[in-house]
C-alpha cells in the first residue's frame, strides 16, 4: 500500500515535471551548441563571431579609456589569500570589471555572458553561480608562463574565457598568442591561437595548462572565469 502510494506520487511529479519541460519556451542556440559540443570534445572553443564589430570597437575604448586613467595595477599570480606580484612568470597590468558598476559598453558584455550562462546552465547542467572578470593589458615584451587557472585552495573556476581587443590591424607577428597544452592520446600537443580582435576563447579551467606567449605591441584583453558555488 505504501510503495503503491510512494509509486503513484512520483508518477505524478514526473508527469508534471514533463508538462513542465514541454511547456518551457526553449530555443537552442546553435552558437552556444556548438560551443557545448567543442569543449565536450576536445576541452576548449574558439568564436570569432561571439561578439559584434560594434561591441568589440566599444569595449576596446573602454579599456583604453580606463587604462589612461592609470586605473591599472601590476598582476599577481595565486587568489586573494596568497597573491603575490612575479614578473617574471607574468607581466600584464588588470582592472576588474564589476557588472554592478558597468558602462554601456560593459553591460553589453555582461548581458550577453549572462545569456550564455543561462544556456549552459539549462541544457548542461554546469551550476554556474558566480563570474569574475577584468581588463587585461599586456605592454610590449611582457608575458605569461605555462600555468594552470586553478589554485589550491580554491577549484571554483570551471570555464576560463577570453575576448581580444585589439586593433583591426593586429598581425600574427604582434606576438601575445595564446597556447593550449593539449593531450592527443597520451602526447602533448601545442595550440596556438592568435589574438585577433574579436576572438573569444573558452577552456576548461581545471585541465587545460596555458601560456601567453611575449607581445611585440600592446595586447588587449577581457579574461574572466565562469565558477561554481
Amino acid at each position: 500500500m505504501v510503495i503503491r502510494l510512494h509509486l503513484r506520487t512520483f508518477l505524478n511529479i514526473k508527469q508534471v515535471m514533463n508538462q513542465i519541460f514541454e511547456a518551457l519556451d526553449f530555443i537552442e542556440n546553435p552558437l552556444y551548441e556548438q560551443i557545448i559540443e567543442d569543449i565536450a570534445k576536445q576541452k576548449f572553443t574558439i568564436i570569432d563571431n561571439f561578439f559584434s564589430e560594434e561591441e568589440v570597437v566599444a569595449l576596446r575604448g573602454s579599456i583604453l579609456d580606463k587604462y589612461e586613467e592609470d586605473a591599472f595595477k601590476k598582476a599577481a599570480i595565486g587568489n586573494k589569500f596568497d597573491e603575490v606580484i612575479v614578473r617574471s612568470i607574468r607581466g600584464d597590468v588588470i582592472l576588474w570589471i564589476e557588472e554592478a558598476r558597468a558602462n554601456a559598453a560593459e553591460s553589453l558584455f555582461f548581458n550577453k555572458i549572462n545569456d550564455l550562462v543561462g544556456y549552459l546552465n539549462k541544457t548542461c547542467f554546469l551550476g554556474i553561480l558566480h563570474k569574475e572578470f577584468h581588463y587585461a593589458i599586456y605592454p610590449k615584451s611582457t608575458f605569461y608562463k605555462r600555468h594552470l587557472d586553478t589554485f589550491k585552495n580554491d577549484d571554483r573556476r570551471k570555464l576560463s574565457f577570453v575576448c581580444y581587443l585589439n586593433h583591426e590591424d593586429w598581425q600574427p607577428e604582434n606576438g601575445g598568442e595564446l597556447v593550449l597544452y593539449l593531450d592527443d592520446n597520451g602526447k602533448e600537443v601545442e595550440k596556438v591561437v592568435y589574438p585577433f580582435p574579436g576572438r573569444v576563447v573558452i577552456f576548461e579551467s581545471q585541465i587545460l595548462e596555458h601560456e601567453v606567449k611575449p607581445v611585440n605591441t600592446k595586447r588587449l584583453s577581457i579574461t574572466g572565469w565562469l565558477k561554481t558555488r
